[in-house]
């Protein structure tokens, strides 16, 4: 069954096109390394919550999106062995940096526990 690796970030609305950029950029990076799928969603129906929220797991500012994003493996040794490959990819360094703070995205592993399809 496949594997998910899920984030949660806060981008600055002004870096809308260079996130956009940067994930067309980089993202492809994942598919080389076994992944099937990669999305990026720009929040757009996002509600503020009255005790918790996307906004506030990201520590989202005024001039912040939130973005769900995805990416889809085969199975977890596919992940865990290209995510390993992808963070000791040379394109993945300092020289390239994330139009976003790194530090407040939230990430995660998952396995599917149901899985639907139309």
């Amino acid at each position: 069954m496949a594997y998910i690796d899920g984030f949660v970030i806060a981008v600055p609305t002004a870096n809308r096109q260079k996130f956009i950029d940067f994930a067309k950029e980089f993202d492809p990076i994942f598919l080389e390394y076994g992944a099937t799928r990669v999305l990026e969603c720009w929040g757009d129906d996002v509600p503020h919550g009255e005790r918790t929220d996307f906004y506030r797991a990201v520590d989202a500012r005024e001039d912040e999106a939130v973005l769900f994003s995805w990416i889809e493996w085969p199975d977890k040794a596919t992940r865990d062995e290209g995510m390993k490959r992808v963070m000791d990819d040379p394109r993945m360094g300092p020289d390239n940096p994330m139009p976003f703070d790194g530090k407040r995205m939230i990430f995660g592993g998952f396995a599917p526990v149901v899985d639907l399809a139309a």
